[in-house]
């Protein structure tokens, strides 16, 4: 037990008895323990396996890669629609992390073998943001227009692509596109990310 953890889950005002029953369940898998970020973290061999959260309305269960586990219990959700690797379990209350004491038993240890096999989650590569998300139009024309653009976009890491062109087509209106493009436009050339 991580004296940081036991010092982050005394001063909880909410889900800490859920906090305690979910730490003695991942614990007892033989995981490493720290906060991180805030939270308590778990790890093998220093990759990142597990982050509990406690959120308003739920409390859960973060796998960091999820996408890798079978979940045949069908308990695993995706954190956000744009969500790739990441699957949460969550709860309502401490009786029912109880109830799925075995079951989660069971998905930390497959993720800890899926570690230890060396699983790996395929990154995106450019081509597959561009088949998943549409290239507005406005978009288009303008890295038609502009070589420049377009090279640096190209060089842009995958997730920085995609936050772009979710930003552009999230836009109704073809005027508040264009907008959100000239907006972005220096950062792209300067090799930034939407949120960099």
């Amino acid at each position: 037990m991580n004296p940081k953890v036991s010092a982050y889950i005394s001063k909880l005002k909410q889900w800490k008895e859920e906090t305690e029953k979910l730490r003695k369940i991942i614990l007892a898998s033989g995981l490493s323990e720290e906060l991180k970020w805030g939270k308590p973290c778990y790890s093998f061999n220093n990759t990142n396996l597990l982050v509990i959260q406690g959120f308003k309305e739920y409390f859960a269960l973060l796998f960091f890669k999820g996408v890798l586990l079978k979940d045949p219990h069908h308990i695993l959700s995706k954190t956000g629609e744009n969500t790739r690797v990441g699957r949460q379990v969550r709860f309502a209350n401490v009786t029912e992390i109880t109830k799925l004491a075995p079951i989660l038993k069971a998905y930390i240890q497959e993720a800890i073998e899926a570690e230890k096999a060396g699983l790996k989650v395929s990154r995106l590569t450019g081509e597959s943001v561009k088949a998943d998300l549409p290239y507005p139009e406005e978009f288009q024309k303008k890295l038609a227009k502009m070589p420049a653009l377009k090279k640096s976009f190209a060089a842009l890491t995958p997730g920085r692509q995609k936050a772009y062109l979710m930003y552009f087509t999230a836009a109704k209106q073809s005027t508040t596109r264009e907008a959100r493009i000239e907006k972005c436009l220096q950062k792209i050339l300067s090799g930034k990310g939407l949120l960099d």
